[in-house]
């Protein structure tokens, strides 16, 4: 039997940082497979979802400030942000990713999506007593988010005739 050769070793380097984001904004819920222009799930243009293992990274960046600039609008339709502070470290707490950089109104939707937490422990406050119910609440976020998204493909991309 051969002698064995000596196994190289090297230092294991240290994990790789966690993203700051997930790699796609979707959700696994895609509506463009049945003719939507603007998905219901993720919010993205169809032509986006096509093209976005092709994009490079400041396109992707580009799609990911639109959907929380909309995200944004649509949460301050709903909800007042209290105490930024308490609602980062909620997210933090959560192990929400991008807790330290996302726009605040963006920690807020995704907390009421994973947390049963009254509204006043996250730091924020409903702008409206129709706004109490966890689930409606959540619904009329992303009913509205879905809305501003396609005003916007509308207004980007539709051709008039």
């Amino acid at each position: 039997m051969p002698d064995a050769l000596p196994i190289a070793t090297t230092p294991t380097a240290p994990a790789p940082p966690a993203p700051a984001m997930r790699r796609t904004p979707c959700v696994g819920v895609c509506s463009t497979t049945y003719g939507d222009l603007v998905c219901r799930g993720c919010k993205r243009f169809a032509h986006e979802i096509v093209g976005w293992n092709g994009y490079e990274e400041h396109q992707r960046e580009l799609v990911w400030d639109r959907l929380h600039d909309l995200l944004a609008q649509s949460v301050r339709r709903h909800l007042r942000i209290v105490d930024a502070q308490q609602l980062r470290q909620a997210a933090t707490n959560a192990r929400l990713a991008g807790a330290a950089m996302l726009p605040p109104e963006v920690l807020a939707f995704h907390l009421l999506r994973v947390r049963q937490d009254p509204l006043a422990t996250l730091g924020v406050a409903a702008t409206s007593s129709a706004d109490q119910n966890r689930q409606a609440l959540v619904a009329a976020i992303d009913r509205e988010f879905y809305t501003r998204s396609r005003a916007h493909y509308e207004a980007s991309f539709k051709a008039l005739t």
